[in-house]
């Protein structure tokens, strides 16, 4: 995605900086497979008793327990394959069944108002859901322009996130061919528990 704005995000609370550092991690583990840095980086997290937190440490304990190699071939077996992987990755995928439906335009029309847009060099579907992860860590950060309030952010969230994706993280934690992504999926799913009742308490 490009942006229209900057905004120091050092300027934000520790919170929101780890709710934007979340979806960033989600947006780049699910965008490509991550390479063997990257990999040793999520080897290192840690995370405390909560079943966010627990999710993190799984995860960690799967990106040790792998190579970079390996998470490549899986990452193309789910998302990629001859003709299309075993998961659809995508919004309108999960909400019409096919891809370039409705959800997607309403999904443009939104980022329009909000200032984001699609870099020349991503050929994806907006609605991909590394991409609106993404999104929602610059929705956070104020990478598109200064940082969108709280209600703003549950508008984009339950739009566009909450409405699908936690079937999505589901269906990856249960798909017998993820092993590295299997961890993915249950953070995916875990963190947006975490949002979606945070979005709720704030009403």
């Amino acid at each position: 995605m490009s942006v229209t704005g900057e905004h120091d995000p050092s300027a934000l609370p520790p919170e929101e900086m780890q709710r934007a550092q979340l979806y960033a991690l989600l947006a780049r583990l699910l965008a490509r497979p991550p390479g063997g840095e990257f990999l040793a980086a999520v080897a290192a997290l840690d995370g405390d008793a909560s079943p966010l937190g627990q999710a993190l440490r799984g995860l960690a304990d799967a990106a040790r327990g792998t190579d970079a190699a390996a998470v490549e071939e899986e990452f193309n077996t789910l998302f990629i394959g001859v003709g299309g992987g075993i998961l659809s990755p995508y919004g309108s995928y999960y909400l019409t069944g096919f891809l370039h439906e409705k959800p997607l335009a309403e999904l443009r029309g939104d980022m329009a108002l909000l200032g984001i847009a699609r870099a020349d060099e991503v050929k994806e579907p907006e609605d991909h859901i590394a991409a609106l992860a993404e999104m929602m860590a610059g929705l956070i950060t104020g990478a598109f322009d200064a940082p969108a309030d709280l209600e703003a952010q549950r508008r984009f969230f339950d739009r566009h996130i909450g409405s699908w994706a936690g079937r999505f993280f589901t269906d990856l934690e249960s798909t017998p061919s993820a092993a590295f992504y299997r961890a993915v999926g249950t953070l995916g799913h875990r963190y947006l528990e975490v949002e979606g009742k945070a979005f709720d308490m704030a009403a």
